[in-house]
């Protein structure tokens, strides 16, 4: 048995901070595919506020220019490095116990669907691979669209490895700025880890649910974005009281869901797309959300309390879930698995309990998987598949035309 200590980076639409994981993946000598991937130790590294103020900036389409966008990407490149030196520093571990570094970087914009698509991820890998003596991958999107697909979700083949069930579906809902969902059919109808990475994904559309539990019957697995996770509530809350995130959802609690405004929300173009499909900070944001309020308040003439709107934006992201979760309904323990921010939200996981009474809505803890640092592993386990040369996209998810090994090597040396 052979045995890597990786370390994934994540900074997320939600710019909360850097998650740092240090992940031991095993895989037996003979055989390149992991048989074992295991959270070791994890850090969670500050975003100074004057950084991400700059960086929102930037993501919201204010004037900005070459000079800027360089600078952001040398100092997200030193604060990716610095989560990093401190996470080995405080566990004792020597950069040279680390196979490599899996960063995805800050992504200022994500726009797959335009005539030319394109993605961008800040914070400069070669400064990352110097300053901690490490082996970095990063760059993972663009291989995948440059074969035609999103470039995103890039994670359900990792899902696959830690939470397929024999006989059910089992969706992994990660919530952080944005949700996205992977739907892992039962094991038993897909004839092992090649089937899951495997195939072109170039007509992978769903118009029904219908289609979706063909997807689920065929062994398909499928992942998306489903719209909003928290980033509207972080925005209004912002806004409103001054604090980053609702804690507990106590204020979205402290008021009502406005039938109205939510309808209004509903409305919005990207919720009826067929996937595959990804969105970001440049579609849901603060502006947006002003947009679909002043609609509203010209139709009804009725400007709505602060913490009503927040309780609309919760319904908001718990509808939005919930209406593709159900479609994919299969077997007689269909499992819903929540990770990121989002999954220490209460108010949040009860709304998404009540919306799906038929669905086994948990934590990825309770797997095993702590949720906070789930897609910082998935990161680590991207750059173990690129320096093994192995396949990390599913083309079925993203619509790339064939599977890859997605990123860049940014050698130490």
């Amino acid at each position: 048995m052979s045995r890597e200590l990786y370390v994934g980076v994540m900074s997320g639409t939600s710019l909360d901070g850097v998650d740092v994981a240090l992940v031991a993946i095993e895989h037996e000598a003979s055989d390149a595919q992991p048989v074992s991937v295991s959270l070791q130790a994890h850090y969670d590294h500050p975003m100074p506020d004057e950084l991400k103020h700059a960086l929102l900036e930037v993501c919201l389409g204010q004037a900005t220019n070459l000079r800027q966008i360089g600078e952001l990407d040398h100092r997200l490149g030193h604060l990716f490095a610095d989560a990093v030196n401190a996470l080995l520093r405080q566990k004792g571990i020597s950069p040279q116990d680390v196979t490599a570094i899996g960063n995805h970087g800050q992504t200022v914009y994500h726009h797959p669907e335009s005539e030319y698509p394109f993605t961008t991820q800040l914070g400069d890998a070669n400064i990352i691979a110097a300053k901690t003596g490490i082996t970095t991958v990063a760059d993972f999107r663009r291989k995948d669209m440059a074969l035609g697909g999103q470039g995103a979700p890039l994670v359900p083949a990792f899902h696959r490895i830690l939470f397929a069930q024999a006989n059910s579906t089992t969706v992994v809902l990660n919530i952080g700025g944005i949700a996205n969902i992977s739907v892992l059919p039962p094991s038993r109808t897909v004839a092992g880890m090649a089937g899951a990475v495997g195939g072109s994904g170039q007509n992978a559309r769903v118009d029904s649910k219908a289609e979706a539990i063909t997807d689920v019957h065929s062994g398909k697995v499928v992942g998306y974005d489903t719209g909003p996770g928290n980033m509207l509530m972080d925005a209004w809350i912002y806004q409103q009281q001054g604090d980053k995130y609702d804690r507990d959802g106590a204020y979205a609690r402290s008021g009502r869901c406005q039938a109205t405004l939510l309808a209004q929300l509903l409305s919005d173009p990207y919720l009826t797309q067929t996937y595959p499909k990804s969105t970001g900070r440049e579609h849901y944001n603060l502006p947006w959300l002003n947009e679909q309020l002043a609609l509203v308040a010209a139709a009804t003439g009725e400007r709505l309390a602060p913490e009503d709107v927040q309780a609309t934006l919760l319904e908001f992201t718990a509808r939005t879930i919930a209406d593709q979760v159900h479609s994919f309904k299969f077997g007689p323990s269909p499992r819903l698995l929540v990770c990121g921010g989002g999954a220490n939200n209460p108010a949040l996981m009860a709304r998404l309990s009540a919306l799906l009474p038929e669905w086994l809505v948990g934590n990825t803890r309770d797997e095993g998987v702590d949720a906070d640092y789930m897609e910082a592993m998935a990161f680590a386990w991207l750059a173990r598949q690129r320096i093994h040369n192995q396949p990390s996209n599913v083309p079925e998810v993203t619509g790339a035309s064939r599977p890859a090994s997605l990123g860049v090597i940014y050698p130490a040396d």
